[in-house]
């Protein structure tokens, strides 16, 4: 049994911001039809890496990685009859989720109003860039507009330069979070009271919610790059790896003297330059060069695992490869290996966090329209010539 098992959720979104939250629901148990098109693909399938043809509307990692456990059917949405297919889907889901620009829905006739014509008791989930009210309910962007208008283009990078874009799309994997929490919020609401709501989720507020603190702190926050204002050594470091670096975090002064101990360096735990988190933070740039000195003698696994058992925070930088690899992500079941018609056996992510009673159960990413017989005929109640038809005319397209 999983948790959502009885959940039934129409996902008309793409690419990532809404699709990362149907996934969750998706792998908890819900029953989630992602509605496509050939006619206006979802850019997410078109989105590297690939695996052979980048073509290939089923080769793309990154789709197969955002859209795990869930049905494909296709619809042509600029087509009349495929709005009113749609629209039964609709009538048979508990939830509708979509993050097209603002307006879209409307346009087609799918907007909230109609929708709870058509069941009044829907819940709609929107996820856009800058919500749907305010002077900014009309804009179009991507995740990287959010990280400008947030403040974390200006908060990331190093002290005195320019302001720097995160290197993928951050509001796209924030938002998402707070999209599932409001989702399972509605149909709470709903259990107790019987009825739906229209949620609107923005990607800016969501960005801007998890830098709050920094923002409270000061008028206008200087950037922190790898340092802390309490923490010190607080930094990456090389070591003996190939391109290798371990983070080390030093909170107080038991830690510090731990950090001198196992590195066998009794006298820096008293040099006046360190002897003190003030002190350290003041002479932050000879403590990182000492620092760097020692950790190149080291491999990152091991030296982290040391410290660790010493009482000091470390870790080990692990790049794509060595975290698809790590023994302790692998040991927790945070991978699991799905068997895909065109990617073949490749590990996906399940949820990271796991429920005793109710487990979470991820499924491989379905192929373009593979599902569309299927949820059409078999659950939704329409004839097999119907269908074959609307696939031939490219209503089901």
């Amino acid at each position: 049994m999983t948790a959502l098992q009885d959940i039934k959720i129409a996902d008309f979104s793409w690419v990532g911001a809404g699709p990362r939250a149907t996934k969750d629901l998706a792998d908890n148990g819900a029953t989630v039809v992602k509605v496509e098109s050939r006619k206006r693909l979802d850019l997410g399938r078109r989105s590297p890496p690939f695996a052979g043809d980048s073509s290939n509307a089923d080769a793309s990692a990154f789709f197969a990685q955002t859209n795990t456990s869930k049905y494909s059917v296709t619809i042509n949405l600029s087509e009349p009859r495929g709005v009113e297919v749609a629209k039964s889907l609709i009538a048979w889901a508990d939830v509708v989720v979509e993050n097209f620009g603002p307006g879209f829905m409307d346009r087609i006739g799918l907007g909230y109003e109609e929708l709870k014509r058509i069941k009044p008791e829907i819940i709609l989930a929107s996820v856009s860039v800058a919500g749907r009210t305010g002077p900014m309910a009309g804009f179009r962007g991507y995740g990287n507009s959010a990280a400008a208008h947030s403040g974390h283009a200006a908060m990331s990078g190093w002290p005195g330069h320019e302001p720097h874009m995160p290197p993928f799309a951050y509001g796209d994997v924030i938002a998402p979070m707070f999209a599932t929490v409001a989702i399972l919020g509605a149909l709470e609401e709903r259990a107790r009271t019987g009825q739906g709501q229209h949620l609107d989720i923005s990607q800016i507020e969501p960005m801007v919610h998890v830098l709050a603190d920094l923002y409270a702190e000061a008028d206008e926050p200087e950037k922190p790059g790898n340092g802390d204002p309490v923490m010190a050594p607080h930094n990456v470091y090389p070591t003996r790896d190939d391109d290798g670096w371990i983070a080390i975090s030093v909170e107080n002064d038991s830690q510090w003297q731990a950090l001198c101990r196992g590195f066998d360096q009794p006298n820096q735990a008293v040099d006046a330059r360190f002897a003190s988190a003030e002190s350290r933070r003041n002479n932050s740039t000879e403590l990182d060069e000492w620092l760097s000195d020692l950790t190149r003698q080291h491999t990152a696994e091991t030296l982290a695992a040391d410290l660790c058992r010493a009482g000091v925070p470390a870790a080990p930088v692990l790049n794509g490869k060595t975290l698809f690899d790590d023994p302790e992500l692998n040991r927790c079941g945070h991978f699991t290996t799905l068997d895909h018609p065109v990617l073949g056996a490749s590990k996906m992510p399940t949820p990271p966090m796991q429920m005793s009673d109710t487990p979470s159960c991820v499924g491989r990413s379905p192929l373009l329209g593979e599902h569309t017989r299927l949820v059409l005929v078999d659950w939704l109640g329409m004839s097999p010539e119907q269908v074959e038809t609307l696939q031939r005319e490219e209503v089901l397209a």
